[in-house]
């Protein structure tokens, strides 16, 4: 497909959930969807728009990231306070977290059983539920082993 082709796809993409299809919107909208699924910080494509030329600010970034998730194109997700992924897979899933590297990976919805949720306070209901399971590397092979001798 051409390259022109494509943005013409992705500005009507951007306009299909009720977007104003801007120059930097679509710009931002093919780096983020151009390489499958996969889990995106505000730096980090504020780095790659640098890398491509697409002049845009930082706070720009967070506000297209913001509005895409509200549009339902990102699911936001929150690792700890002030470290947040945009995951452009929205279907039903859950993450690891490794905690040494800062990185994520999907975990299939069918593959996390819940049970017993508390019942949603009066006058909400309940929109999703996300589960991050933290990991960490193993300190290499003698992790756990004492030494004897």
């Amino acid at each position: 497909m051409s390259q022109r082709r494509f943005t013409s796809e992705v500005a009507e993409w951007v306009k299909g959930v009720g977007l104003r299809p801007t120059k930097q919107r679509v710009a931002l909208a093919r780096l983020l969807f151009n390489h499958g699924h996969r889990h995106v910080t505000a730096e980090q494509l504020h780095s790659e728009a640098k890398a491509a030329e697409i002049p845009v600010s930082l706070a720009t970034i967070y506000n297209t990231l913001n509005q895409f998730t509200r549009a339902g194109l990102l699911r936001e997700v929150v690792v700890e306070p002030g470290r947040s992924y945009f995951d452009t897979n929205t279907d039903d899933h859950h993450h690891f977290y490794f905690e040494d590297s800062g990185s994520l990976r999907d975990i299939p919805g069918d593959q996390v059983e819940l049970g017993n949720l508390p019942e949603a306070p009066a006058g909400t209901s309940v929109d999703r539920v996300d589960v991050i399971i933290r990991v960490r590397e193993n300190q290499g092979h003698n992790a756990g082993r004492t030494s004897t001798g």
